[in-house]
C-alpha cells in the first residue's frame, strides 16, 4: 500500500472550489487528508469539488463563507473543529483581482482586493491559532504571488496584498514556532487557468517566452509545493517563501 503524507490530518482550505485551491485540495485529499473547504457560495462548481475530493475515500465538507469577514472566517472554523476534531493545516487561499492602473485605481479596487486577499488570511489565522497552540501543533500555508515579490504594473493592489502575506507569513513563523506551528507561503508565477486560457495566444506566448521553463505553471504544481509544506518532509521549514515560477522570479 502506498504511504500517504497525509493521512487523517484534518485540513481547511479557503477559496476551495475551482483552480489552485481545488487543487490544492484534491493533492492534499490523495495523500490521505481530510478536507474542510470555504468559498462564497457552495454552488455546482463547489458540489462536483465536494465529490472529486469523497471519491479519494476521504472526509470532506464544504462551507459558504465570505474569507473577508471576521466572523464568517471563526464561525467556519468552530464549524469544522466539530465536523473534524482539530485542524492540522490551514492553507489561505482565497484571492480576487482587480487589475487597473494606478491613475485609474478606486478606492473599492484596493479596499476589496486588500480585504479579500490580505484580511482573509488574518482572520482565518486568528480562528486557528488558539487551537494549534493547544494542539501544540499546526501548519499554516498562504498563497502570495511572484507580483508580491517583484510587483507588476497595473496590479498594485493584488501585489501589496500578496507582499503583505508574506510579511504576515514570516511573523506568524517567529511568533508561533515556539507553539510548535509552522508558517510558509506558496508564490505562483504564471499558471494556466481558466482565466489565462482566454488571453490571446500571442500575449500568452509573450508571458511564456519570458519564463526559463518556457511554460505556464498547472494547478497541480503549485499542490505539490503544498502537499510537500503540509507534510513531514518539510519538518524543519518555516517562515519562508518559495516561488513555483518556473524560474521567473529568479
Amino acid at each position: 500500500m502506498k504511504m500517504q503524507l497525509l493521512k487523517d490530518k484534518k485540513v481547511l482550505i479557503t477559496g476551495a472550489a475551482r483552480g489552485i485551491g481545488k487543487a490544492v485540495a484534491l493533492g492534499m485529499a490523495a495523500q490521505g487528508a481530510d478536507i474542510a473547504f470555504t468559498d462564497l457560495a457552495i454552488d455546482e462548481q463547489a458540489l462536483l469539488t465536494l465529490e472529486q475530493i469523497r471519491s479519494l475515500g476521504v472526509k470532506a465538507v464544504a462551507y459558504a463563507s465570505n474569507a473577508a469577514s471576521f466572523e464568517d472566517a471563526h464561525h467556519v472554523t468552530e464549524q469544522v473543529v466539530k465536523e473534524f476534531g482539530r485542524i492540522d493545516i490551514l492553507v489561505n487561499n482565497a484571492g480576487i483581482t482587480r487589475d487597473t492602473l494606478i491613475l485609474r485605481m478606486s478606492e473599492q479596487q484596493w479596499d476589496m482586493v486588500l480585504q479579500v486577499n490580505l484580511k482573509s488570511a488574518f482572520n482565518f489565522i486568528h480562528a486557528v491559532t488558539p487551537l494549534m497552540v493547544r494542539q501544540k501543533s499546526g501548519n499554516i500555508i498562504n498563497m502570495s504571488s511572484v507580483v508580491g515579490l517583484s510587483g507588476n504594473a497595473g496590479q498594485a493592489n493584488y501585489a501589496a496584498s500578496k507582499a503583505g502575506l508574506v510579511a504576515l507569513t514570516k511573523s506568524v513563523a517567529k511568533e508561533l514556532g515556539p507553539r510548535g506551528i509552522r508558517s510558509n507561503a506558496v508564490a505562483p508565477g504564471f499558471i494556466v487557468s481558466d482565466m489565462t486560457d482566454q488571453l490571446p495566444e500571442a500575449v500568452r506566448k509573450a508571458w511564456t517566452d519570458t519564463i526559463p521553463l518556457r511554460r505556464g505553471g498547472t494547478p497541480q504544481d503549485v499542490a505539490n509545493v503544498c502537499v510537500f509544506l503540509a507534510s513531514e518532509l518539510s519538518s524543519y521549514v518555516s517562515g519562508q517563501v518559495i516561488p513555483v515560477c518556473g524560474g521567473m522570479h529568479t
